[in-house]
């Protein structure tokens, strides 16, 4: 099914020229994406096509084009053919809060297919003052280097004695180097991206607040292409709003609202999560085996605990007034300093681990920081090995000694040494960085029994057994296990979490709502908190305030839903995506949580093939999930995309 409203998002907007551009192009643009290519350091200016814009936005729906027209279908995600790109949405440095976000786009050598990461920061508000809109690094450097953007193009610099350094002190030595460095914001690859590990991320060092593109093997992507960093040096663009009245008026009327939604974020961060989902018996413990952690025992890592004993400082993105980022010092660690674990990684660090030594898991949290590690992915495929090993699926026999002692559930002491093995591809770290579902494979079938994840990418902590939302929404997900694209937010407040009535249509409009948010672009929990859980007339207004055009609420969830099916396009040329693809592991579809306020319930086949038919039939896909030529030409996407 298509949502109505598709024929008023394409007509020329109908304002006598008042807030258009020479080109057609809102000034709110930038106007250019800038193409970086790094054998040669040529960088190539291209302007963007204004009905482009209008069809996707920007952020992830610019990336979605740049990955379909340059990387081929056949390309793998370390060969030079695939891309790594970067965008920024139409929202950043505007009064809009909480929009210096960026987007990652590239082809993840997780799933295979496209993915895309988002991070905070001042990285994205630089990127927006150069005036490209999104940056695409092609190919790969001869040696390694970094590559530094300013709004007169790119330069490709070589920088080899930067290899092997951590994250934090690769952004702070780049900026050292370059004059007039306190202009300069720099993304970085850690040691685990220049040694390919599959799920190795970027991480943003700020003046203040720290930024991660955390989840698909960003990292590993630049590590693959020679770069060790991007650098952005601020510009002299400023956006300019068709009604910036109208805007600000906007964005003060929702502050209210959005500090009282926030208010946990504001005190405790994410990590204030730990305490009420456990409570609703939905916190994956060892591998999952279980949904239910002791009150006294989850209450060791909660957000409660950490801000009373360990935060130090509150910190914030550019724009945004939540400030849920957090600084802890734990001497007994020797940090200083230190990012806050989020909630998704005190589960993947802590509670799948059966691990509640809170130092111990700052500690490993800061150490994938800084070697550049998705704490989620690298948690999860631990926990699945120590699963495995407890099980004698694995060998440990055939291991170091030290690693066969690592691999139980429980040991605290072991999982620093597992994360630097694993950036370095060190003994069993080889193994695990590769990722669960690849370890799986090597050890056949009854390991794919303990598997946590879909599409090659492991869950992220909300469960795909105890709400029903997420059951369907992580089996179409185009990123695979990832909760950013069905949200999760909705179902804590107890829709679809328990009933599958109409459960296909909330997961495919909640995507549409994150593929929007991810193009603005703006924080998900700002946007929660403050604008709506789903698109609504505000998001339009905003939208029509900083570009002038005509739009329809209709039609803004016609751009979320466009994007979304050029997503998953993308994902079944790449034959990644189908019926049989869409799917979730077997301790969800057949292991009901045992104990617990959620005991009994879990995700049967039949369920699940049943929410797909819906979930389908609701799109204008196919029986076996492909988007019909009819559904693709009705959302204009081959006028989005060079043939």
């Amino acid at each position: 099914m298509v949502s109505e409203g598709a024929d008023d998002i394409d007509r020329p907007p109908d304002d006598g020229g008042r807030t258009i551009t020479m080109n057609g192009l809102p000034d709110v643009y930038g106007g250019e994406v800038l193409h970086v290519e790094l054998g040669t350091g040529d960088a190539d200016r291209e302007p963007i096509d204004p009905e482009h814009a209008r069809l996707l936005l920007g952020g992830n729906g610019f990336l979605a084009k740049q990955v379909y027209d340059h990387v081929p279908p056949t390309s793998g995600p370390f060969d030079p053919e695939n891309v790594l790109a970067l965008s920024v949405g139409p929202m950043n440095a505007t009064p809009f809060q909480s929009t210096s976000r960026g987007v990652v786009g590239f082809i993840s050598p997780m799933t295979n297919g496209f993915f895309d990461s988002t991070f905070g920061g001042t990285f994205p508000r630089a990127q927006k003052t150069t005036g490209f809109e999104t940056v695409v690094l092609h190919g790969a450097a001869e040696e390694l280097s970094y590559v530094l953007i300013d709004e007169s193009g790119a330069s490709v610099v070589p920088a080899p004695d930067l290899a092997g350094m951590e994250t934090y002190r690769t952004c702070e030595a780049i900026r050292e180097r370059e004059e007039d460095g306190d202009d300069v914001h720099v993304l970085a690859a850690g040691p685990a991206g220049e040694n390919l590990v599959r799920y190795a991320c970027l991480v943003h060092k700020g003046r203040d607040r720290e930024g991660v593109a955390g989840r698909g093997g960003a990292g590993a992507v630049l590590g693959s292409k020679g770069i060790k960093a991007i650098a952005i040096r601020e510009g002299s663009f400023e956006p300019r709003l068709a009604d910036e009245d109208a805007l600000r008026e906007l964005a003060a009327s929702r502050m209210g609202l959005l500090l009282a939604e926030t208010e946990m974020l504001q005190e405790y961060g994410t990590s204030g999560l730990v305490n009420p989902i456990n409570e609703m018996g939905k916190l994956g413990r060892r591998n999952n085996q279980t949904e239910q952690v002791s009150l006294e025992t989850a209450d060791r890592i909660s957000g409660e605990t950490l801000r009373e004993e360990y935060v130090t400082e509150h910190t914030t993105c550019a724009n945004c007034a939540v400030r849920c980022g957090k600084h802890v010092t734990v001497e007994s660690e020797g940090l200083t300093d230190a990012k806050i674990p989020e909630f998704e990684s005190l589960f993947g660090t802590a509670t799948m681990q059966d691990v509640f030594e809170p130092e111990q898991v700052m500690a490993v949290n800061d150490r994938c920081d800084r070697l550049g590690m998705d704490s989620i992915s690298w948690g999860v495929t631990v926990a699945f090995a120590r699963e495995c090993a407890e099980s004698g699926v694995l060998d440990t026999t055939e291991l170091r000694d030290v690693d066969a002692d690592r691999l139980r559930f429980g040991d605290a002491d072991g999982l620093v040494a597992l994360a630097d093995d694993t950036a370095a591809r060190e003994g069993v770290g080889d193994r695990l960085a590769e990722g669960s579902f690849r370890l799986a494979a090597a050890l056949g079938d009854e390991a794919e029994g303990f598997l946590h994840g879909s599409k090659g990418l492991e869950f992220a902590a909300h469960s795909p057994r105890g709400l029903k939302g997420m059951s369907i929404g992580y089996a179409t997900a185009t990123r695979g296990g990832s909760h950013h694209d069905t949200r999760p937010t909705l179902q804590y407040d107890g829709e679809h979490t328990e009933t599958t009535d109409g459960t296909a249509e909330f997961a495919a409009r909640s995507q549409h709502f994150t593929a929007l948010g991810d193009s603005l672009t703006q924080c998900r929990f700002v946007s929660e908190g403050g604008w709506g859980k789903r698109v609504n007339e505000r998001y339009r207004d905003a939208i029509v305030a900083a570009t002038g055009w005509e739009l329809t609420r209709e039609d803004v969830e016609r751009i979320g839903e466009r994007i979304y099916n050029l997503e998953r396009l993308i994902n079944v040329e790449r034959g990644i995506a189908s019926r049989e693809a869409d799917t979730l592991p077997h301790r969800v579809t057949h292991e009901p949580i045992p104990e617990g306020p959620a005991a009994g319930m879990y995700c049967p086949p039949e369920e699940l093939d049943r929410m797909l038919t819906e979930y389908y039939a609701f799109r204008g896909w196919d029986d076996d999930g492909v988007p019909t030529d009819e559904t693709l030409e009705a959302l204009r996407i081959p006028d989005c995309v060079t043939d």
